[in-house]
């Protein structure tokens, strides 16, 4: 078993410089809430850690003029949830990040965490990509953008290159009228990993929606943005009618697995049901209520 260093740089330079060239066996530490895990359980043996949570721009929140956030890929749900406007303004994305473990955990997991350990059932991956939120990434051959919903490719992995790094999330403005939530469905009432998850971006005018997004995790290898269950919504007063139409479309977008904690059948069922529960939150709190 080879001995395993461990690097905390000050700058996001030295960290990219590091991680690059630490090659396969170099792992990043944001959190360590499923580094550390996968570790303990001999699951992988890194190299080299190199750790995060010391550099300044990983591990801030801006909100800028226009109403956007760009938050550190290592700020945890714990110090998000104390920003005095952030989840006011995205109430969804910052429930998902906090159903994220314990309390404990909160106060170390984080979005880029969740985003790069590139589990499909990541609970902060269907709500941000229902926020539209774009990642920037930094590496060798310099900085980048990407969707969030471009970044995952599989159970584990990601769309990252050989040495990049996440840097931040930018979430956009919001236009007035808007709202957004995330559920997920768990066998126990906490700590559990999710059997399905659905985020729900939208904005309202006069009633009637006028743009939507849908997020989708743990029903795929990857979290899925679900642009048909969108367009169902968008239009409409979000009655029973268009309500059951994007629920169908959600289920219909599902490619789960069985296993011990949710059966295909179940898992395409809940999705359905969540799009819809999720949906009238995201309505009421577009409406202030």
């Amino acid at each position: 078993m080879t001995d395993t260093q461990y690097m905390a740089p000050q700058t996001l330079d030295e960290a990219v410089s590091a991680y690059a060239a630490g090659g396969d066996s170099a792992r990043i530490l944001a959190g360590g809430t499923d580094l550390l895990v996968q570790m303990g359980a001999g699951m992988v043996q890194p190299g080299l850690i190199v750790d995060i949570k010391k550099i300044d721009e990983l591990n801030s929140i801006t909100e800028n003029a226009d109403g956007s956030f760009v938050v550190g890929a290592g700020v945890s749900g714990a110090v998000l949830a104390e920003h005095p406007t952030f989840g006011k303004v995205w109430p969804g994305v910052l429930e998902a990040l906090n159903l994220i473990g314990s309390t404990q955990v909160q106060g170390r997991a984080s979005a880029g965490g969740n985003l790069c350990n590139g589990s499909p059932a990541g609970d902060a991956v269907p709500a941000m990509i229902a926020a539209d939120t774009t990642v920037t990434i930094q590496g060798p051959n310099g900085r980048r953008e990407m969707a969030v919903k471009d970044v995952p490719a599989g159970p584990g992995r990601t769309n990252l290159k050989a040495g990049e790094i996440l840097v931040s999330f930018t979430l956009p403005p919001r236009p007035s009228g808007s709202g957004d939530a995330y559920l997920r469905m768990i066998p126990r009432t906490e700590m559990d990993i999710a059997v399905v998850g659905v985020g729900v971006s939208l904005t309202l005018e006069n009633g009637t929606c006028t743009a939507a997004r849908v997020g989708l995790g743990a029903v795929a290898p990857t979290v899925l943005l679900v642009e048909d269950a969108a367009k169902e919504l968008i239009g409409s007063t979000l009655d029973d009618a268009a309500l059951n139409a994007a629920a169908a479309a959600c289920s219909a977008a599902c490619n789960p697995i069985d296993d011990k904690r949710g059966t295909i059948a179940y898992r395409t069922k809940v999705a359905g049901v969540l799009l819809k529960r999720s949906t009238i939150i995201a309505a009421d709190r577009a409406k202030g209520v």
